[in-house]
């Protein structure tokens, strides 16, 4: 019984690393273009191997200018980063 307790904690705590960001509640007329926005990282230093529009946010997977591969969540109307992970 514990083991299936254990089980069930991990299969929650997994589901909510999996749960959507909420980057912005504007409109999609108020977001950066993407193609714009994507310019402006690579002139940062970013090389964006995936770029994706998942609910409100605009994700990258690429490498930083340090050249260290990251994950990171973008509010699409002002370009702040809302959450970073680098491997």
């Amino acid at each position: 019984m514990r083991h299936l307790v254990v089980v069930i904690a991990l299969m929650m705590v997994g589901g909510m690393a999996h749960a959507k960001k909420n980057c912005t509640d504007q409109p999609k007329d108020k977001w950066m273009n993407e193609e714009e926005f994507k310019k402006r990282l690579e002139g940062e230093g970013y090389k964006i191997r995936k770029f994706k529009q998942p609910g409100s946010c605009y994700e990258i997977y690429g490498t930083n200018k340090d050249g260290k591969d990251v994950e990171i969540y973008f509010n699409p109307v002002d370009g702040s980063i809302v959450k970073e992970e680098i491997e």
